[in-house]
């Protein structure tokens, strides 16, 4: 997959194809619906399949503090579009002046002059434009005048409820990964590059793995059941803390915390897949380390009990 990163990186070679554009937190099934119909298009009309992200998301150049936790980071949401087999990746900067682009000039200097579209699928509650009334009727009506074909993909429902980032951050926070990967097709993941701490966990007899998550916030928050993948390894099992770790910092930077079962590892500076499988309990601020080592030698416990009842399916 090529990445193509602002508008002024655009070359000959990249026009004439078959575009879609959207946040795609979590690439979801929803996403993914949309995904497949615009490759089959761009197959059908033998053209290179393109997918318009903006980075930060709209809601976090607006409210940043106040905008929904990413489901995917950057890196993240990349590597799940990779997944799907889409051609290219054009990451458009949300800034003030992507902020003022009218619905107009989204389509002329976007899909006709930037990228020569000849097919764009919109998804049905997509909106583009500096008073968002760019969606599907109002690209439809510059359809003829600018040469191409635009569709639009319909909502994609689950148990009888639409597929959104909202139901998936909503799943996340009540702990329910069935549900989460039901509506991502894959289970739910965050990854980063392990950096030094405190060391507070080795001091306690349970050295963890500092994660930089790479987001604003976190969508989650708690003590997990989980496998972590990465340089030498494979689904290993262990109990992760997502939180603010109250009981000894100010609460105020979320972090991800990993502690490998039974197992030695230097991490320092590797890259870290953590897979989400089960929540053992909320976070909480004890009175004491004391009280703290106890809880964690008891999550430990959980999690290896819980992990050791529900093995690794090899065939996924």
């Amino acid at each position: 997959m090529e990445l193509i990163r602002g508008l002024q990186n655009l070359r000959p070679k990249h026009r004439g194809c078959a575009v879609t554009v959207g946040a795609f937190d979590g690439v979801h099934r929803g996403h993914q619906a949309v995904l497949q119909r615009l490759k089959a298009r761009a197959f059908e009309l033998g053209l290179p399949s393109t997918v318009i992200v903006f980075e930060p998301l709209p809601r976090e150049f607006f409210r940043p503090q106040e905008a929904p936790p990413r489901i995917t980071n950057f890196r993240e949401r990349l590597s799940a579009l990779a997944a799907t087999g889409v051609d290219r990746v054009l990451v458009l900067p949300f800034n003030k002046k992507m902020r003022s682009m009218s619905a107009d000039d989204f389509i002329t200097m976007v899909f006709v002059e930037g990228l020569g579209a000849r097919y764009i699928e919109l998804g049905d509650d997509f909106r583009f434009g500096n008073s968002r009334e760019g969606d599907f009727e109002y690209a439809q009506q510059f359809a003829e005048q600018y040469n191409y074909q635009v569709e639009r993909t319909e909502t994609v429902t689950i148990d009888g409820a639409r597929v959104s980032s909202t139901r998936i951050r909503e799943a996340l926070l009540a702990g329910d990964f069935a549900d989460v990967e039901r509506l991502l097709g894959r289970s739910f993941t965050l990854t980063g590059r392990v950096e030094y701490g405190q060391q507070l966990g080795r001091t306690l007899g349970c050295p963890t793995a500092n994660i930089r998550i790479e987001r604003l916030r976190s969508p989650l928050s708690g003590v997990y059941a989980v496998r972590v993948d990465g340089p030498q390894l494979a689904g290993i099992a262990g109990v992760a803390n997502v939180g603010t770790r109250p009981t000894v910092s100010d609460g105020t930077r979320a972090n991800l915390e990993v502690h490998l079962i039974d197992r030695t590892e230097n991490l320092y500076g590797k890259r870290l897949t953590v897979r989400f499988m089960h929540k053992l309990r909320e976070e909480k601020k004890f009175d004491s380390l004391d009280a703290l080592k106890a809880a964690i030698d008891a999550d430990i416990h959980a999690a290896r009990n819980w992990l050791a009842s529900h093995p690794v399916d090899t065939d996924r």
